[in-house]
């Protein structure tokens, strides 16, 4: 598919707590061209969650028979449940030249990177840890325990940071909306790519943590 041409594929990545679901949430509302991809889990649904609008609700059986019949651009399994995204839904949106919005984690990222199509990956960071700790305490959602193991796979996953092309520090929420909607507007952009100040910013921060 070196060849497609068609909508564009945004990958957006963060660690939990950073505020990415927000910011896609309110990206959909500033953006006509543009869906989010509803992924496919086996895990239970949350409070409020609609299956078919936050998530496709799948027994864990049925998911492994869509990954034996290749039906997932990419899929991964995160605390103990699995996540996946739909193949066919993603290409045949961005043949009708609809951007898609993916919100997944790194793996995931790393998958569709090779999936052929026009893909702009974007890594979302915290301010800082205590922020990013913060944010998950007040979620009132999850046990301790869980609170601790989000906050362990949120450090790896922000150490993957630079696998991303852009980078945006979400430490005023209207502002980090701004660079987003600049990057979807002009994918071929310089502003908020990697740079080197980027790697300093995250040595500080893994440095507050240690």
């Amino acid at each position: 598919m070196s060849n497609y041409s068609g909508g564009n594929l945004f990958v957006i990545s963060a660690p939990s707590g950073a505020g990415k679901t927000s910011l896609v949430k309110e990206l959909l509302k500033k953006n006509n061209n543009l869906i989010i991809s509803t992924s496919h889990t086996t895990r239970q649904p949350r409070d409020n969650e609609i299956n078919g609008e936050d998530y496709y609700f799948t027994a864990e059986k049925d998911f492994r028979d869509l990954i034996k019949k290749n039906y997932f651009i990419e899929y991964a399994k995160v605390f103990d449940n699995y996540y996946g995204t739909s193949r066919s839904l993603v290409e045949s949106k961005l043949k009708e030249g609809i951007n898609v919005i993916l919100e997944i984690d790194w793996q995931g990222a790393k998958e569709v990177r090779v999936a052929g199509l026009n893909t702009i990956s974007i890594f979302i960071l915290p301010p800082d840890i205590k922020t990013l700790r913060e944010r998950l305490l007040n979620r009132k959602k999850d046990a301790l325990k869980i609170i601790e193991q989000r906050m362990s796979a949120a450090l790896n996953e922000i150490s993957h940071y630079e696998e991303f092309e852009f980078v945006i520090i979400n430490d005023d929420f209207e502002e980090t909306i701004s660079k987003l909607n600049d990057i979807i507007a002009n994918p071929g952009t310089n502003l908020h790519r990697q740079s080197s100040f980027f790697e300093n910013f995250v040595s500080q921060m893994m440095a507050e943590e240690a």
